[in-house]
């Protein structure tokens, strides 16, 4: 027996309404702020991850999928916003309506140890917006979460968390700030925090080793490295989430496992599930676009765990509507009848109605119990008398009345 990769899993059809509910509700969310969807493909050359997302991340360093094929390397898209940023820049979407405002609904994968709510083949909602390098797209992105989680009915159980990582000049200021307060404690470190003290010292304060969080918990903070114009932005981006009624509690130690980040960095987090509380983050990236060959373009955007949401809703006991599996179902008794029951299925289906038959030609006893177990909402019975008078038996499950309708009235009976 084949059985699936370890740190994927099946998303079952008992189970997969959950996720077109949330999927639904982001897409509508997304679309009602002027948001279009977009869609990349699951492989990119492996130097766009290298050059995005930072050869020091651990992204690239341990977790990526990558393979050579033909004398090139690819790799299996481990996040979204590296490959949206590829496609703007080739497709020349910069030269279209700015501010470029897209979504997107993505499968990525990394190769990193499993627990609750991190899974190898892991479901992104992506928000990016391209060509404003005002705090207001900053807002607008945190608020369409805010709302969407508002929406969802959990806002309650995530918190929001802020913070500015500055510009260029600011963070190579605050990269020397640390290096000098680490120093004295570099033999103590654990050995990912010895490499990224020299190739990445912000990485330092995002450490889940006990020892190294110690240390992380006594750092300077990047707000008082920050230059006048990353403060001031910062403070304006307060007063726009202020004045938009979203709670937050800045941060100091968001700094994002991604190195393309740039000023606004956040987090929505959550205690609800354990080691694993991030369900949203994302901030601003204005050097990246230029970074991987386009024009210099200021840019925002997020990233949305799918899975911790759907565990999120789950802890809080949160009910997500089953979809209907089928408005009728039609049971048919011999050939001509069988015929009939395909004829009728595709008049109905073509006025919107969901609609199953009998495609194993069993007894009506049979068929009777199936429509039971599908929870169809009505069963229509065909036989040879039925044929004979022009109609069906039309059975409403939820009570068990039954009653002779005519063939070109079901649609109307229904409708009510």
């Amino acid at each position: 027996m084949i059985n699936i990769v370890k740190g994927t899993k099946d998303i079952l059809p008992p189970e997969v309404y959950k996720w077109q509910y949330v999927e639904e509700k982001f897409r509508k969310t997304a679309q009602s702020y002027g948001f279009r969807e977009i869609r990349t493909p699951m492989i990119e050359h492996t130097e766009l991850f290298k050059r995005g997302i930072g050869d020091t991340t651990d992204v690239v360093n341990k977790e990526m999928y990558t393979f050579e094929i033909a004398e090139r390397s690819l790799s299996i898209k481990p996040e979204g916003t590296a490959s949206v940023v590829r496609s703007f820049i080739e497709n020349k979407l910069y030269a279209d309506i700015v501010p470029a405002k897209f979504y997107y609904v993505t499968p990525c994968y990394r190769y990193e140890k499993m627990q609750k709510g991190r899974q190898r083949e892991f479901h992104q909602f992506g928000i990016e917006v391209f060509g404003s390098e005002k705090m207001s797209a900053d807002a607008e992105v945190i608020f369409l979460a805010d709302n969407y989680f508002k929406d969802l009915g959990i806002d309650k159980d995530i918190q929001l968390r802020l913070n500015s990582i500055g510009c260029t000049e600011c963070r190579t200021k605050y990269r020397n700030a640390l290096k000098d307060y680490f120093r004295p404690h570099y033999d103590e470190l654990c050995d990912t925090c010895k490499e990224r003290f020299e190739k990445n010292p912000l990485r330092l304060l995002d450490c889940k080793n006990p020892e190294c969080k110690k240390f992380a918990a006594g750092a300077p903070s990047i707000l008082d490295h920050l230059c006048e114009g990353c403060r001031n932005d910062f403070d304006e981006l307060k007063k726009d989430l202020d004045k938009l009624g979203v709670e937050y509690i800045v941060d100091p130690g968001i700094v994002s496992g991604l190195d393309y980040y740039n000023k606004t960095a956040f987090e929505f987090v959550t205690d609800k599930l354990g080691a694993q509380g991030t369900v949203c983050g994302g901030g601003r990236y204005d050097g990246l676009v230029s970074q991987l060959g386009g024009p210099e373009t200021a840019a925002v955007g997020f990233g949305l765990g799918i899975e911790r949401l759907l565990l999120l809703l789950d802890e809080e006991g949160i009910e997500i509507p089953e979809a209907k599996v089928c408005d009728i179902f039609i049971a048919a008794m011999g050939e001509n009848a069988k015929f009939k029951a395909f004829e009728l299925s595709k008049e109905l289906r073509c006025e919107g109605f969901d609609v199953i038959i009998d495609v194993c030609e069993r007894s009506l006893k049979a068929q009777l119990k199936y429509a039971d177990r599908l929870g169809a909402r009505y069963c229509a019975v065909i036989g040879e008398n039925e044929l004979e008078k022009g109609v069906a038996a039309l059975r409403d499950m939820n009570n068990s009345t039954q009653e002779d309708v005519e063939f070109k009235n079901i649609k109307k009976v229904i409708g009510k």
